[in-house]
């Protein structure tokens, strides 16, 4: 009988995991494999997130409808800045709702190595589910809080059409620049931890440089082309497009900023793909 296991042991089948040389390959199937993982680790981020917190997933509605009253009164109200001829704090949060979204998901995704170092230096498993699952827990707050915008349109009689229908595409854009920068970011922020802050002010900056609490009519015709270049200004205005019909709808030179996302995704894949073998001895 001890022969016979110690036969049967020897004839197991054995995994080895090796690293990859060069720049090596995506192997985007095996993070296809891991698929439950992500689901795992995005509904730890959700709860995590919230934890200890008095208000807890309220938060959630609170920060979006507070941005949405100061800016009504700063820049609607004082400033007087123009809606496009819809009330200010609709013009407005349907704005917020998606820049909210990839600034939170982008800045998670920066920073999803750093915290998790005690997950990836315990057990092996694909190292791009970690800042694929905080894009994709931002979907879930972006849920919620569309309860608000639902109630917003209700209030003030607006009903949307058939373009509503693209506000997936919209969507899909915010989450891949998301991801494209939080790919190359992680991936430097293992080394550079002061990578994390500078991230912080740099997605201020881009907000003041997408016509979030401002009409995109306000912008030079000279200056335009150049703020239709950012990738957040199609989301954005494609928001307001497609739930009221204000903002700017599809235009041939959406091309520029999707093809600059298409590449920002790719490469840093590739980037964060060869950064992943060495991460644990980073961290």
């Amino acid at each position: 009988m001890a022969v016979e296991t110690t036969t049967a042991v020897q004839n197991a089948p054995s995994l080895v995991i090796k690293p990859t040389r060069g720049w090596g390959r995506l192997a985007l199937g095996e993070v296809w494999r891991y698929r439950e993982l992500v689901w795992f680790l995005t509904w730890r981020e959700v709860n995590g997130r919230y934890r200890q917190m008095a208000l807890g997933p309220l938060w959630i509605i609170i920060r979006p409808v507070v941005e949405m009253i100061l800016y009504s009164l700063v820049f609607g109200r004082l400033a007087n800045l123009p809606s496009d001829g819809m009330p200010y704090p609709l013009f407005t949060f349907a704005a917020i709702l998606p820049w909210t979204y990839f600034s939170d998901a982008t800045t998670r995704s920066v920073s999803s190595l750093v915290r998790n170092i005690s997950l990836i230096s315990k057990v092996y498993f694909p190292r791009l589910v970690i800042p694929a699952s905080s894009v994709v827990a931002g979907l879930i707050d972006l849920a919620i809080a569309f309860v608000i915008l639902i109630g917003l349109m209700v209030f003030y009689g607006y009903a949307p059409g058939f373009a509503v229908l693209t506000l997936p595409l919209y969507l899909l854009l915010a989450a891949c620049t998301a991801l494209g920068v939080g790919l190359w970011n992680a991936a430097l922020a293992v080394k550079f931890r002061d990578l994390q802050i500078v991230t912080t002010y740099g997605l201020q900056a881009w907000m003041f440089l997408t016509p979030v609490a401002y009409s995109a009519s306000l912008v030079p015709e000279g200056l335009r082309v150049f703020y239709q270049l950012n990738p957040m200004y199609w989301v954005v205005e494609g928001f307001r497009w497609g739930l009221y019909g204000g903002g700017q709808g599809p235009q041939l030179i959406m091309l520029a900023p999707v093809g600059l996302v298409a590449f920002l995704l790719i490469s840093g894949l590739f980037v964060f793909r060869r950064t992943e073998r060495t991460v644990v001895d980073l961290l």
